[in-house]
């Protein structure tokens, strides 16, 4: 299982439950019964690599009019109508790119479906400023995306390289080659 962890070692003030990733399907991970403090319990460890994990890899519900053709709408269904006051959807938009070619500036689309995922972490405070960097390698057949999140004194507090989204997402070694 693909496990996500800040490259810094700084404490997290905050403690939700950590995700794994193994390709296919997210968990949560839980202690060993060995643990000298919560034995058998969900781990919290990485509360913001979690954080990252559901913003980028929840799908998100997207409008009609930006669906490919005979491809239905994912995500959420309250995100459609049930959003509070200052709520926003869960997830990315990510998956639309799922069977696109690497097309020339599919980066720069990429980079916009990330950071908007990523905006709640800005907006809950827990980050001050996010950079996104997404790169092609046409050779390789797929599509790097650099994700770096700051601190409110300037440090890098995540940093993190998802080298094949979509194979992590779909299991698949290649996906944009067919």
């Amino acid at each position: 299982m693909l496990q996500i962890i800040p490259a810094d070692n700084a404490e997290e003030p905050y403690c939700s439950p950590d995700l794994g990733w193994n390709g296919l399907v997210g968990d949560l991970i839980l202690n060993p019964l060995t643990h000298s403090v919560a034995p058998g319990d969900f781990r919290a460890e990485q509360g913001l690599a979690t954080q990252v994990l559901i913003c980028l890899m929840t799908d998100r519900r997207v409008e009609a009019s930006e669906l490919p053709d005979g491809v239905e709408n994912r995500g959420w269904i309250g995100d459609s109508f049930d959003l509070a006051g200052d709520e926003t959807p869960i997830g990315s938009k990510l998956w639309l790119l799922r069977r696109s070619a690497l097309y020339e500036g599919i980066e720069v689309k990429a980079q916009d479906y990330a950071g908007e995922a990523l905006q709640p972490l800005l907006k809950q405070g827990a980050v001050t400023r996010i950079d996104v960097t997404a790169t092609p390698d046409r050779r390789a057949k797929r599509l790097d995306l650099a994700v770096s999140l700051y601190g409110r004194d300037g440090t890098k507090l995540y940093n993190n390289r998802f080298e094949i989204l979509w194979g992590q997402i779909d299991g698949v070694g290649n996906p944009l080659s067919y």
